[in-house]
């Protein structure tokens, strides 16, 4: 930002700073500005605004654009000189000139505090004198940043409150809450003691058990400090979480005959010490094995069938999982059915791998069985069919007659057939035809 000018009244009054102690006589000053106003001019003075952080250092600098060599003076906000040209009248060694030339006077405050803070004063002695003035912004960062957190152990469910606060802070500072990498939304309230602020912001926060060991983060916005922050990791307590799994078999059906192994899987805080097997609306067999955690039947049976629980609990509270067991029967093999023909005999093996599978084995094989029989009584009724019709043809191979024979069938002998027949030759011989 541009420095402000404010005119002054006349060349007189604005080369006579007020006395103070430490400072020059003031008549010889005023003499010696006096003696180098140049009359001229298209001088101009520039400066700028200064933010700086307590503690660091602050540069203030008084430039003059189209220089003729005239006189500057800075002045601190009390209006004493700090420096006329190159010489510092001022008694305090935190500020050190940095560079003097005819167009710029450059000085250094080291080691800044809030009492810093105001409006310094470039002076040009020219005719008429010019004046612009600079301001010093301190920041002063946070001195102490706390988390109060309303219960250090939380339990699976309720809600929390955390208290995050600045103090001492200029300006008022910002704070955000994260959990994790989760940015959360807090009421913040800001005190103001004298030129101090302090901030203090409040975060309501219902836990679970998924919070447990999760930071919580105060973060601070403030022009002054980068990465300001402080966190508290969250103890949640919360119920058993149960898990039940089949060891033995891996895969496939729990079958009649076979071994079961089950294993139940506790986790908690704090850790379950109470974990026990029981079966539901029914006693335990007696054959049942527990070892810790697992339970072992090793030879199952259909009296076995029931809901087995594994159930833990601590001072939170009681948490289970149940298990629902069925026994299906063992492996069987169906006797094969066989089907016969006239050529060739066919027998077909059905084994039954499971007793869910048994109905749909059955099935299948009744299926087969019914298509073989239909199969062989088709070609039984064909063979049938071609037998009767051969003895058929057979029967009445070479049923005819000739004329040859004729009257032989009234003969009573084969004597008087032969002259029958010779009798039928002379008869057709007798039937001769004349042509003329």
């Amino acid at each position: 930002m541009a420095g402000r000018s404010e005119p002054r009244a006349s060349a007189s009054a604005a080369a006579a700073p007020a006395p103070a102690p430490g400072l020059l006589p003031p008549l010889l000053l005023l003499l010696c500005a006096a003696a180098l106003i140049p009359r001229g001019g298209g001088q101009n003075l520039v400066t700028e605004d200064v933010t700086v952080v307590e503690g660091d250092v602050a540069t203030i600098s008084c430039r003059v654009k189209n220089s003729d060599d005239s006189v500057i003076q800075l002045l601190n906000p009390n209006r004493q000189t700090i420096y006329f040209r190159d010489f510092r009248p001022l008694k305090d060694s935190r500020f050190q000139l940095v560079n003097f030339s005819n167009s710029e006077l450059r000085v250094s405050l080291t080691n800044v505090s809030v009492s810093d803070e105001g409006r310094y004063f470039c002076q040009l002695y020219t005719d008429p004198p010019q004046e612009i003035y600079t301001t010093i912004t301190v920041l002063v960062p946070p001195r102490n940043l706390i988390i109060d957190i309303q219960k250090e152990i939380a339990v699976e469910g309720e809600e929390i409150e955390l208290n995050c606060t600045a103090m001492a802070s200029r300006p008022a500072t910002t704070i955000r809450w994260f959990k994790g990498n989760k940015e959360l939304r807090g009421k913040s309230e800001v005190e103001q003691w004298s030129d101090m602020y302090t901030v203090t912001s409040q975060l309501l926060l219902r836990v679970g058990r998924e919070d447990d060991g999760v930071p919580v983060i105060c973060l601070v916005d403030h022009p002054a400090v980068k990465d300001l922050q402080t966190q508290r990791y969250l103890e949640v307590m919360y119920k058993p979480e149960v898990r039940v799994s089949k060891n033995y078999p891996v895969q496939g059906l729990t079958r009649e005959g076979e071994p079961l192994e089950l294993s139940c899987s506790v986790f908690g805080k704090p850790q379950p010490t109470d974990m026990r097997w029981l079966r539901v609306d029914d006693e335990m067999p007696q054959h049942v094995v527990l070892s810790g955690t697992n339970l072992l039947i090793s030879n199952l049976n259909k009296t076995d069938n029931g809901t087995y629980r594994c159930e833990a609990s601590n001072v939170v509270g009681k948490s289970y999982e149940d298990y629902m067991l069925f026994v299906y029967d063992p492996p069987t093999t169906l006797p094969p059915p066989t089907t016969t023909t006239t050529t060739t005999t066919t027998t077909i093996p059905t084994t039954i791998a499971d007793s869910r599978a048994g109905e749909e084995g059955s099935i299948r094989t009744v299926d087969h069985a019914v298509i073989g029989g239909v199969v062989a009584v088709v070609v039984f009724a064909m063979l049938c069919l071609l037998i009767i019709l051969g003895r058929y043809f057979a029967r009445h191979k070479g049923t005819y007659f000739t004329h040859e024979a004729k009257g032989a069938d009234d003969a009573a002998d084969a004597d008087t057939a032969i002259i029958n027949a010779e009798g039928g030759q002379n008869n057709s011989e007798e039937k001769k035809e004349y042509f003329i």
